[in-house]
């Protein structure tokens, strides 16, 4: 084994994703033969103590230590070789946490919610296998490890999200997202293959340290007759991956359709691993994209679009985790937008106090749905906060801290992004996104309490034959809830106060050198220059009105005054249906994408393999005329040897014939 440093154990290293490995392979092996406890028992304390493992990780981490080193090499051809290792700094092991701690939670939670199941084991085995995958995406050392963890992640989804296999809604969503996926997917496989045609490597520190003098060089490459910076095409084919995973426009259609899954693993893709990958990556490979504002700017332009679209649509929707799902594409815009603008610490950052926020509100979702008997529909609800109080209480604190209410996680971190790009002056886009952040931050309000309203209070609308099953749902999917509201409580202010993550200097702050900006590029520089205190000023500023503003009109609207919700999408009918169907992105897609693909298919399938190779080339030509000299071939097969004596002769003659004949 190679290493390069030595402060950590690699046992607990190699432990931490090795744990929910073994117990994937375990209870997707032989949870035929396991009961229902024995299972979760295996995948659920495997999870928990990488979890634990991951905490102690950390703690030492912060004291200092670090990893980075080769277990063993992958593949080697020719100069290409691909090595196995880790990468253990504090940007690794943030995310190592959020994942397993969020995961652990899910585990537990998933005991409750799938009891009784036919499938049961084989969930426990892929949400375990979906926590490898996410752990060995962040915990590698080279590009090759990270897109092995990215494909993982996104074979497991796929077999999660379709989970329900009977169900013909799932298996569509599955295949939506699976194949949209590998359309980013392509763009993020031609970007490593660059990095390595390149820079000769795919290690990350190689790479990164090789980024500046190749920069002087003005390497350019001709890609569809544009000339453009090398380093630039490989940013933003990274980040063609990272908009795939992560669900950003035009690629966010699959995620929304991903809550065809059960409610835990709609928690675990949507707060803590996958969609969170892009976010990981692009922080990850900030010395590369410092270096090219086009990149940059691709990236803060794609992240407040979809930040500010989103949004928009979760305004109407009426499936309580469609709403949440939405809200999770927006969400990630603005964690985009954030390292667009170079406050990657803050990106980060606002992934740490979402996953917890995020996983809180599916999972109380689930609790509801698990209450109404399998019911989505927020217009069916109301008036559930009788029956489940501990479901109220920690979905309303989701609810704040996703609307950034202080002192409540989200509030720390969104409303930093929002600083952040204002103080960037870029021009046009330095103003939509300016705009985009900030008009979301009421629309994020509204929608969530919007949903929040119609779910626990507004009029009784649970229909008589479900309403005598309502109940609070049991310890085993409230302990968790409990857990994560703690989470979304709490994660902002030690952030911010206890790890120093807004440190105008990245390198003094939590992050040190696992993060690299630009001086000129530094947004925290500037919000430190201009005398803000990105701590405490927030509560006098505009995000914290609007948030208060969208909450205000969520109540008036579906708490006092439930008839105005009618009146208005009555008044404003194309608006809301032009919301309601999602900008008609499934359409556009439909229309100009998948059916003429379609058709181009059955035409090559009627035309081309039937009529013309089947019946044509193959069946009318080659077929029948092997055929027909097979049969006269077989006429000759006699059995009498005057015929074969003949034959044998008539050779001869007509050889001989030929040799004179050309002498």
């Amino acid at each position: 084994m190679q290493e390069t440093a030595i402060m950590l154990s690699t046992t607990e290293l190699l432990a931490i994703p090795g744990l929910p490995l073994l117990a994937a392979l375990i209870v997707g092996l032989f949870g035929w033969a396991l009961k229902e406890k024995l299972s979760h028992t295996i995948t659920s304390g495997s999870v928990i103590l990488a979890a634990l493992l991951s905490i102690h990780i950390f703690m030492q981490v912060l004291s200092g230590a670090s990893f980075y080193g080769n277990f063993w090499t992958w593949m080697i051809a020719g100069d290409f070789v691909v090595p196995v290792g880790m990468m253990i700094d504090r940007l690794t092991v943030i995310m190592m946490v959020v994942v397993t701690v969020v995961s652990a939670c899910v585990h537990i939670y998933t005991i409750g919610y799938m009891h009784g199941d036919p499938g049961y084991s084989r969930f426990f085995a892929y949400i375990s296998g979906f926590t490898f995958s996410m752990l060995v995406l962040v915990m590698g050392n080279n590009f090759f490890t990270l897109f092995f963890g990215w494909e993982a992640v996104g074979l497991v989804s796929y077999l999660l999200i379709g989970f329900w296999f009977k169900r013909e809604s799932a298996n569509y969503a599955a295949l939506k997202a699976f194949i949209v996926n590998r359309v980013g997917d392509l763009g993020f496989a031609v970007g490593i293959l660059a990095i390595w045609y390149y820079f000769g490597s795919v290690d990350y520190r190689t790479v990164f340290d090789m980024v500046p003098a190749f920069v002087e060089q003005h390497i350019t490459m001709n890609f569809l007759s544009w000339q453009i910076s090398a380093l630039t095409f490989i940013c933003l084919a990274l980040f063609v991956g990272a908009m795939g995973k992560s669900g950003q426009v035009p690629l966010h259609v699959w995620l929304p359709d991903s809550m065809e899954g059960p409610t835990p693993i709609s928690a675990l893709i949507h707060a803590a691993t996958m969609v969170t990958a892009g976010v990981f990556m692009v922080a990850r490979c900030s010395p590369m994209f410092e270096y090219s504002d086009t990149a940059l700017a691709a990236v803060i332009l794609v992240g407040a679009t979809t930040a500010w679209m989103c949004a928009t649509i979760g305004l109407v929707q009426n499936d309580i985790k469609r709403v949440i799902a939405y809200s999770t594409c927006s969400q990630l815009g603005y964690m985009f937008v954030a390292c667009g603008v170079s406050a990657y610490s803050i990106g980060i950052f606002h992934l740490m106090t979402h996953a917890f926020f995020k996983a809180l509100l599916f999972l109380a979702a689930g609790s509801v749905i698990h209450a109404v008997m399998s019911n989505q529909d927020i217009r069916k609800m109301g008036q559930l906060k009788k029956y489940m109080p501990i479901t109220y209480i920690t979905m309303f604190i989701a609810a704040l801290a996703l609307a950034g209410v202080p002192p409540f996680a989200g509030f720390w971190s969104k409303d930093l992004i929002i600083e952040a790009t204002m103080v960037r002056e870029l021009g046009w886009i330095g103003q939509f996104a300016s705009f985009a952040v900030l008009t979301a931050v009421f629309m994020t309000a509204f929608y969530t309490f919007r949903m929040f309203f119609l779910t626990f209070h507004n009029s009784d609308r649970v229909p008589a034959n479900i309403k005598s099953h309502v109940h609070e749902s049991p310890k085993v999917i409230t302990v968790p809830l409990i857990i994560l509201a703690f989470g979304a409580l709490v994660a902002g202010a030690w952030g911010v106060l206890v790890l120093d993550i807004a440190n105008p200097d990245v390198a003094s702050g939590y992050f040190g050198n696992s993060l690299f900006v630009l001086d000129a590029h530094n947004p925290l520089m500037m919000i430190a220059e201009e005398g803000h205190h990105p701590w405490y000023h927030f509560a006098f500023s505009a995000p914290f009105w609007l948030a208060l503003g969208g909450i205000g009109l969520a109540y008036a609207m579906y708490y006092r005054e439930t008839a105005i919700p009618g009146q208005m999408a009555a008044a404003f009918k194309p608006v809301h249906t032009f919301l309601l169907n999602k900008w008609y992105w499934d359409e556009l897609y439909t229309s100009y994408i998948v059916r003429p693909v379609q058709c181009a298919g059955t035409l090559l399938w009627q035309k081309g393999d039937l009529a013309m190779i089947d019946k044509g080339l193959i069946h009318g030509g080659i077929v029948d005329t092997i055929k027909s000299g097979a049969v006269r071939m077989r006429d000759m097969q006699t059995g009498f040897v005057y015929h074969y004596a003949f034959a044998m002769v008539t050779g001869v003659f007509g050889l001989l014939t030929y040799l004179l004949l050309k002498a």
